[in-house]
């Protein structure tokens, strides 16, 4: 399967006390069709380090606002396919896609995915 990988990486710098620390916000794929795929992809993100996380059902995204020097970009997607859901970086396990619920399932026959009509 042929991905194209879009990655948006911004660094931000957050104060914290009288030191900065270096804050990322990047977002990355993260298949998926409903809320409750919402639920696994978000639950997953809640670790230490992350500041905030959000996950935009129509276009499969995933928005983490995070510490590098407590979680790496790496681990937050291998976290998500963990759960079953597809990243950038990480294809999720046959057995973690197959454990998804059946509304949850949201790859198609090309691999492209598909999402649900609302």
């Amino acid at each position: 399967m042929l991905r194209m990988v879009f990655l948006v990486v911004a660094l931000t710098i957050a104060p914290l006390g009288s030191q900065a620390q270096k804050v990322l916000e990047v977002e990355f794929s993260a298949g998926g069709c409903c809320p409750t795929c919402e639920a696994d992809i978000v639950g997953a993100l809640d670790v230490k380090g992350v500041k905030t996380c959000s996950w935009d059902q129509h276009n499969q995204r995933a928005t983490v606002v995070f510490k590098p020097s407590k979680v790496s970009l790496d681990d937050l997607q291998r976290l998500v396919s963990l759960t079953g859901h597809d990243t950038d970086l990480y294809i999720a396990s046959d057995e973690a896609y197959g454990e998804l619920t059946d509304c949850c399932k949201y790859r198609g026959e090309n691999g492209a995915g598909h999402k649900h009509e609302e």
